[in-house]
C-alpha cells in the first residue's frame, strides 16, 4: 500500500513538473525571449531623455534600485523596452540542449516538448542570437555582459554590455553543449575562445595560496567566491575539450582560494569584503557547481572535502520541511525565484538527485504553488509584506527554465 502511495505521488509529481514547463515554455516562445530585468531602469526612455539625471550617480541607483524594489511594474509607463539578455539566452540554450537529451532518452516526451529536429531547430537560433550579443571591445577573447546600464551601490556605473563572467560562464558553457547537441563546430570555437578573456582580462586578487578572479574587468567586485568558482567551472569546461594546462591552473588557483574561504561549518560568504558578510543560497549553489565541475573536468579530486561540507551546508540550511526556500541561512525573506530553482541545478550536477529526490519534490510543489502564474511565468520574489510578482524573463523565467529542464532530465534517475 505504501508503495502504491508513493507511485501516485511520484505520478503526481511528473505531472506537475512536465506542466509547469510546458507552460513556462510556451509562454517564454511567445515572449520571444524577450522580456525586462530587475536591473533594467536605466533603459526607460523616460530617464535616458532627462540629461542631468542622466549622468548622476545617485540619480542612477535610485532609479536602479526603485524600479528593482517595486511591486508595481512601472516600466511600461516608463518606456523601458523589452529585450534579449546575453545570459538569459545562455539560460535558455542550456535548457533547451537538456529538453534534446531528455527527449533523446525518453521520445513519448516528444508529444509535449516537441521532436528532436524541432528543438535542434530552437538551439540553433537561441545559440546564433547568443553569438550575435557578444560584447564589443578589445577583449582576449568571446565574453557577454548585460543589456543595460548598471549603477552599483558604491557608485560605479558598469555600462551597458560590459562583459562579466557569471554571464560569460553562462553563455559559453550553453555554446558547449550546443555544439555536442548539434555537431556545429562553430559554437564550440566561440565559447572556447572564452577561456581567454578569463585569462587575460580579468583581475586576480591574491587570497590564500591561490587568487580570485574579478567579476568583470573593471575596478571593483574583486572579491566575490561565487564570480571566481563561475571562472573556474568555465576554465574546467575548456580545459576538458582542450587539455590546456593553463586553463587547469588557473582554475585550480581559483578554486584552492575560495575553498580557503570556506567557512569550517561548510558555508561560504558571498565575498571578502566586511559588506559581503552574509550567506545566501543560490550564490552557494553557484559555488558547489564550480567546485563539482572542477573535479570532474580535471580529475583533481584534493579539494573534494569541501564541496562534501558546502553541499551538507547547502542542503541542510535553505530549504523547509514544507519545501519552501530560504534567502539567507539564517532568513527566509525574501524569497528569490533563484533560491528554489538553484537546488535542481545542482542536485543534477553534482550527481544526487535521486538521494534527495524528496526535497526535489517538495522544493518544487511549493514553488510551483507558490510562484508560477497561470500564464506560465515565474515571480521575482515574494516577501512577508507585498511581493513583487513581476515577470523577468532573465532573472526568473530563463532560470526556471534551465532549471526546470534539469529536474526532467533527471526525473527517473
Amino acid at each position: 500500500m505504501c508503495n502504491f502511495a508513493a507511485e501516485i505521488d511520484m505520478k503526481e509529481n511528473e505531472n506537475m513538473l512536465h506542466s509547469s514547463l510546458l507552460r513556462l515554455k510556451e509562454y517564454c516562445e511567445q515572449e520571444q525571449f524577450k522580456g525586462w530585468d530587475p536591473y533594467d531602469g536605466l533603459n526607460s526612455r523616460l530617464f535616458q531623455a532627462l540629461p542631468f539625471f542622466k549622468h548622476s550617480a545617485l540619480c542612477r541607483l535610485v532609479v536602479i534600485q526603485g524600479f528593482k524594489r517595486c511591486p508595481v511594474n512601472l516600466r511600461r509607463v516608463a518606456m523601458v523596452p523589452k529585450q534579449h539578455n546575453a545570459k538569459g539566452v545562455g539560460l535558455f540554450v542550456q535548457g533547451y540542449c537538456n529538453l534534446y537529451r531528455a527527449v533523446e532518452r525518453r521520445p513519448e516526451l516528444a508529444a509535449q516538448f516537441g521532436s528532436l529536429d524541432t528543438i535542434a531547430s530552437r538551439i540553433h537560433e537561441l545559440s546564433r542570437l547568443l553569438i550575435s550579443m557578444r560584447s564589443p571591445g578589445d577583449y582576449h577573447g568571446a565574453c557577454w555582459g548585460y543589456n543595460f546600464d548598471w549603477q552599483a551601490r558604491r557608485l560605479f556605473l558598469f555600462p551597458k554590455d560590459t562583459p562579466t563572467v557569471v554571464a560569460t560562464n553562462f553563455a559559453a558553457t550553453a555554446l558547449m553543449e550546443a555544439a555536442e547537441v548539434t555537431g556545429c563546430k562553430e559554437y564550440l570555437d566561440v565559447a572556447l575562445s572564452a577561456a581567454q578573456f578569463v585569462l587575460h582580462d580579468l583581475h586576480r586578487t591574491p587570497y590564500a595560496s591561490g587568487f580570485l578572479f574579478s567579476y568583470s574587468p573593471l575596478a571593483g567586485n574583486d572579491t566575490v567566491f561565487n564570480a571566481s568558482l563561475l571562472g573556474s567551472r568555465l576554465l574546467s569546461y575548456c580545459y576538458r575539450h582542450t587539455a590546456d594546462e593553463e586553463c587547469r591552473e588557473a582554475a585550480r588557483q581559483s578554486v584552492v582560494a575560495c575553498c580557503a574561504g570556506q567557512r569550517d561549518d561548510g558555508a561560504w560568504v558571498y565575498g571578502m569584503l566586511p559588506v559581503q558578510s552574509w550567506v545566501d543560497s543560490f550564490h552557494t549553489g553557484y559555488n558547489l557547481d564550480g567546485l563539482q565541475a572542477y573535479e570532474a573536468l580535471t580529475g583533481d579530486t584534493s579539494m573534494h572535502d569541501f564541496l562534501e561540507r558546502g553541499f551538507d551546508y547547502y542542503v541542510n540550511h535553505f530549504f523547509l520541511p514544507d519545501g519552501a526556500p530560504k534567502y539567507y541561512d539564517n532568513q527566509q525573506y525574501p524569497i528569490d525565484i533563484h533560491c528554489p530553482g538553484q537546488l535542481f541545478v545542482t542536485l543534477a550536477r553534482t550527481g544526487r538527485f535521486a538521494q534527495h529526490r524528496d526535497l526535489a519534490q517538495r522544493v518544487l510543489r511549493w514553488t510551483v504553488e507558490h510562484m508560477q502564474d497561470s500564464k506560465g511565468y515565474f515571480y521575482y520574489q515574494l516577501k512577508k509584506g507585498i511581493s513583487s510578482k513581476i515577470s523577468y524573463m532573465r532573472w526568473s523565467n530563463a532560470f526556471m527554465f534551465y532549471a526546470l529542464s534539469y529536474y526532467l532530465l533527471n526525473e527517473n534517475e
